[in-house]
């Protein structure tokens, strides 16, 4: 029996239960689908298709080696099944779920009627430890202990040869996308993750819970490791054990390994509970968790604090430079990105789907669960998170001390002296650079007042209630997998300490 093993985002042979399982039911064809159509999406870009190009090389001579080969068809997902099923006699079709945007949401429920219409059967293997349906809060972090306590699945010894002809990758124009130059873009690829978690367990991490927050020492002392994630080359189990192994090598030195793996696993843990927020709400990405909060800002955003804002030209020196940095790399460490979505969302008050798009874009680790979930958060939209509006000017002197970082990527402020580095409207530089397009202090308190005059109004709490018992973390974020046990069950928190975009 022929099987389509329709790959998604798990782009590996390791630790891939779907691939397991069609392998157990029959001839297995690896198949990945270019949809023209998720290119089209407002949070697509050329870059998140140059890192899954790199990917899909990688995948492909995985296959090889296990004797298989990788089809690659370009169309319409059902168009392209419904093709593969009837030129080769399949009918079973095996797949990871996916927790995506909304439209790939949309092409699953198509392509679950397509498949029932024809007497196809699909199954869906589980991603990590998100539940799909009905499940309860209470005992999800012990599920997803015990799924992360496993050893990761081998890849499968051999495969089948496959003889079906692919369809040539297209070129990034070819699907609309806009020309999207980032040298300093991450590369894609089983190899490239594999070299990433080695040297962070083993060189780059040691000083990793201290240093993730600055721009400059972040970007070499965190994982690296989320594009990855994103889309499979490594499965977050397999970063999870690798991680308990190190963990164990260290106990008991001071060296500053310890604490910093132990802020890892967390984030580890705080990215699967997030993406568990999307799989259950799925209209994350476009209505605010908290619907008090619709409407809140104008769905028209103001032009030219959006383009100020989107080019690195706000007059605030910290926004631009990360900005900047982003636009260039595709990278920026957690505390920045929350601090650039604070901005747009309170100081420039921008309507966080438009600029949470635009970052969508330029995050080469683009994961729509951690993303939607953090936007919201950093717009004050949750209901049940803590208001935390970032000053862009004390952010700048606190991480950027030496002003090394914002004089790299705003070199017009390279004579400016540091005291006035991050408000050189202040000093004798205040011509040197663009004035601020808002006054921080003020604009801070005017948005600090709509949000809590929302919180104020009748029915404020029923709905939070809604949103804590659907959504609230039931587990300590600093838990760890040292010891693969459990963590004791707790009751529901607001997930009001800050998380993580990036590991």
């Amino acid at each position: 029996m022929l099987v389509i093993l329709w790959f998604k985002r798990d782009l590996r042979v390791t630790d891939n239960a779907a691939l397991l399982r069609a392998a157990e039911l029959g001839a297995v064809v690896p198949l990945y689908i270019v949809e023209p159509g998720l290119w089209k999406q407002p949070d697509a870009s050329a870059r998140h298709y140059a890192f899954l190009c790199e990917t899909l090389a990688d995948l492909r001579a995985d296959l090889r080696t296990l004797g298989s080969d990788l089809v690659i068809r370009v169309g319409p997902a059902v168009d392209v099944l419904e093709a593969l099923c009837r030129d080769c006699g399949a009918d079973r079709l095996i797949s990871t779920e996916e927790t995506g945007n909304g439209w790939t949401h949309a092409r699953d429920r198509a392509v679950a009627a397509w498949a029932a219409g024809q007497g196809v059967r699909w199954q869906e293997m589980p991603h990590s430890a998100v539940r799909r349906g009905r499940h309860d809060r209470d005992g999800w972090a012990a599920h997803r202990n015990r799924l992360m306590a496993q050893d990761p699945l081998p890849a499968p010894r051999a495969l089948p040869p496959v003889d079906l002809p692919s369809d040539p990758l297209p070129e990034a124009a070819d699907l609309g996308l806009t020309v999207d130059p980032c040298p300093g873009r991450q590369l894609g690829g089983r190899a490239e993750a594999e070299a990433l978690l080695a040297s962070f367990l083993t060189e780059r991490g040691q000083t990793y819970r201290k240093a993730m927050s600055t721009p400059l020492e972040g970007a070499s002392a965190c994982s690296r490791l989320s594009p990855h994630l994103a889309l499979g080359t490594l499965s977050p189990r397999e970063a999870v054990r690798a991680t308990a192994t190190r963990q164990r090598e260290v106990r008991g030195t001071r060296t500053g390994w310890s604490g910093s793996l132990k802020s890892f696993q967390s984030r580890l843990a705080w990215r699967d509970h997030f993406i568990q927020k999307l799989e259950d709400e799925p209209d994350l990405e476009w209505r605010a968790l908290h619907r008090a909060y619709e409407g809140l800002r104008p769905e028209t955003p103001d032009a030219a604090r959006l383009a100020a804002w989107e080019k690195g030209e706000t007059g605030l020196p910290f926004v631009d430079a990360c900005m900047r940095s982003l636009i260039a790399t595709g990278w920026l460490n957690f505390r920045m990105r929350s601090m650039l979505m604070s901005v747009a969302s309170y100081h420039l008050w921008l309507p966080w789907q438009r600029t949470g798009r635009h970052l969508a874009r330029l995050f080469t680790d683009y994961e729509p669960g951690i993303h939607w979930s953090q936007v919201q958060m950093q717009s004050g939209t949750t209901g049940i998170n803590s208001l935390r509006i970032y000053n862009p000017v004390k952010q700048g002197y606190d991480q950027d001390p030496t002003g090394a970082f914002t004089r790299h990527w705003c070199p017009e402020l390279a004579e400016v002296p540091d005291a006035f580095l991050q408000q050189p409207w202040r000093g004798e530089a205040r011509a040197e650079y663009l004035p601020p397009v808002v006054d921080v202090k003020q604009a801070a308190r005017t948005a600090r007042d709509a949000i809590w005059s929302v919180r104020k109004g009748a029915g404020f709490g029923d709905e939070a209630a809604r949103v804590v018992r659907k959504h609230a973390s039931r587990k300590d974020p600093q838990r760890h997998f040292v010891n693969d046990r459990a963590p004791r069950k707790r009751r529901p928190a607001a997930d009001s300490r800050q998380q993580s975009f990036d590991f």
